[in-house]
C-alpha cells in the first residue's frame, strides 16, 4: 500500500490523477468515528508533511495528523484505505 504522503503528493503534482473530486475520510476520536471532507477544505502547510488543518465548527482551525487519514476518495471511489479500518465504527 502507498503511504499517505506519496498518494498526498501524487494528487497535488500529477495534474491528469489530481483533476477530481476527492475527500479525506479521518478517524475522529471523540466521536469514534470516519470523518469524511473535501480535500479542498484541508490546509496544508508548507514544510509540514505530519499534519494538515481543518476548521471545526466555530470557525477554529484543528490540526490532524496524518496517521488518523483512514481513507481516500476519488470521485466518490475508495482509492485508498488504511489496514484495519475495517473494523473501526462508522
Amino acid at each position: 500500500m502507498q503511504p499517505i504522503d506519496k498518494l498526498l503528493s501524487r494528487i497535488k503534482w500529477d495534474k491528469e490523477f489530481g483533476d477530481a473530486a476527492f475527500e479525506i475520510g479521518y478517524h475522529d476520536r471523540v466521536a469514534a468515528i470516519i470523518v469524511r471532507r473535501p480535500l479542498g477544505d484541508l490546509l496544508f502547510e508548507p514544510g509540514n508533511k505530519d499534519s494538515f488543518l481543518l476548521m471545526d465548527d466555530e470557525g477554529v482551525y484543528q490540526r490532524i495528523p496524518l496517521h488518523r487519514v483512514r481513507e481516500v476518495y476519488r470521485n466518490g471511489e475508495l482509492i485508498w484505505q488504511r489496514p484495519g479500518t475495517g473494523e473501526m465504527l462508522r
